[in-house]
């Protein structure tokens, strides 16, 4: 286990889409969400009316998915323009960061337009996602990160889950050699949080659907369902948040 995990707090984040789920992530003892709308389809960028909510009922950190679209990572520059827009706009709803990420055609990062992303963002910190896990080069993607100054990277090593990237996740931590903060993410719930921190030695982890608990609309008439969405549970996070303290 990477020493310098013991000296530091761990930090859960959790992934939310409503003001009701980042409202259960603090209270369940998470130090961050990261907040976005469409979910299941990896996430894009939430409503300037929901950062303004969420960032009126929690006090941890908020931080703003910037992602046009759903699909690949290699944006027009239409939607290039959407996405420094949109972190102006997070930036005056008083987000704490903003989580982003851009690959070239040839699936390396776009160092360049993230230097944009990055000015128009300063002075608040930079999230590179799982666009990472799409990358060719892990490696060379990792370095770039770091050059250019990101302040945290998401990823899954690469695999569907943490718990499969497990590897590739334990390099990353040790070729940061904290010069960024490596965050792994994807499938991590209170029974596996635990040994990822070990065995990677990370301090951050990332949870979405993990945490999630299912709530169905019924019409008490007619008996058929209207649909249903998900909500954070807190005593979910709260267990995470334990799994993670007991290292």
């Amino acid at each position: 286990m990477n020493p310098l995990l013991m000296k530091v707090n761990p930090v859960l984040e959790v992934c939310v889409d409503s003001v009701e789920s980042a409202v259960a992530a603090q209270k369940g003892g998470a130090q961050r969400v990261e907040l976005c709308a469409n979910r299941g389809e990896g996430g894009t960028t939430p409503s300037a009316a929901m950062m303004e909510q969420v960032r009126k009922r929690v006090s941890i950190q908020l931080f703003a998915m910037i992602r046009p679209r759903p699909g690949d990572f290699c944006y027009s520059s239409a939607e290039f323009v959407v996405m420094r827009r949109d972190i102006e706009i997070a930036k005056d709803l008083g987000v704490d960061g903003v989580v982003v990420g851009i690959l070239t055609n040839r699936r390396a990062v776009d160092a360049k337009r993230m230097k944009i992303l990055q000015r128009t963002a300063f002075p608040l910190p930079v999230t590179f996602h799982r666009a990472f896990d799409q990358s060719r080069n892990p490696l060379e993607a990792l370095e770039t990160i770091v050059q250019l100054g990101v302040s945290r990277l998401l990823t899954s090593g690469q695999k569907q889950t943490a718990l499969e990237g497990l590897p590739l996740l334990a390099t990353l931590v040790e070729r940061s050699q904290g010069r960024t903060i490596v965050m792994p993410g994807g499938g991590v719930d209170a029974q596996n949080a635990g040994l990822i921190m070990k065995v990677t030695g990370s301090s951050e982890i990332h949870v979405n659907s993990a945490v999630q608990r299912e709530v169905r609309q019924i019409d008490a008439g007619k008996k058929w369902s209207l649909g249903s969405y998900e909500v954070v549970d807190s005593t979910k996070v709260r267990r995470i948040v334990k799994a993670m303290k007991s290292i």
